[in-house]
């Protein structure tokens, strides 16, 4: 038993099952991933995230077990793509369905100034926000003219300047 481990992969072996399945399911999910486009792999939000594990639990199932064959690990994939693709579509074309699907960005700094209520709601600490001050160039919070959470975790920093434009701020809540 011991030794198992060195015994030679023959067709019937769980071995050589695994080394075909999984070779054919790591292409097939290239080919899913491709033909879906690249919202697929955007950057990250809770949906792209819950999608995103889905894919890797579906290839390790297609993978390890025995019991699902490669035609199967196939088709979860491709409705896993299907439904991604689906809801993107309708999120595109729908503002509640995008809404609902990644949220809202959420305005944690205005004009220098911290939002509390804003910080607390999204978990987020004065820290980070220097933090994300500091990774953008800045020095000072009074530098900055908006900080915010967007969607996908990322803090955007919008530095201070002459023009006080801020038509990039019309869906932020908080704004």
């Amino acid at each position: 038993m011991v030794f198992d481990i060195l015994a030679p992969a023959t067709p019937n072996s769980p071995l050589f099952q695994t080394l075909i399945i999984g070779s054919l399911s790591y292409l097939a999910l290239i080919v899913w991933l491709r033909l879906s486009g690249k919202r697929t792999l955007s950057k990250w939000n809770a949906f792209d995230f819950v999608v995103t594990v889905a894919f890797g639990s579906i290839l390790a199932m297609a993978v390890i077990d025995t019991d699902v064959s490669l035609w199967q690990g196939v088709l979860g994939l491709g409705l896993l793509v299907a439904w991604q693709f689906l809801l993107t579509w309708l999120s595109v074309r729908s503002r509640p369905i995008q809404q609902w699907l990644k949220g809202h960005p959420t305005l944690l700094l205005w004009q220098g100034e911290l939002k509390p209520d804003a910080m607390r709601s999204e978990r987020v600490t004065a820290g980070e926000i220097r933090a994300a001050v500091r990774s953008n160039g800045g020095s000072a919070l009074e530098q900055v003219a908006a900080i915010v959470l967007e969607t996908d975790g990322t803090f955007s920093v919008i530095m201070q300047t002459s023009d006080c434009g801020s038509s990039a701020m019309t869906d932020v809540r908080g704004f």
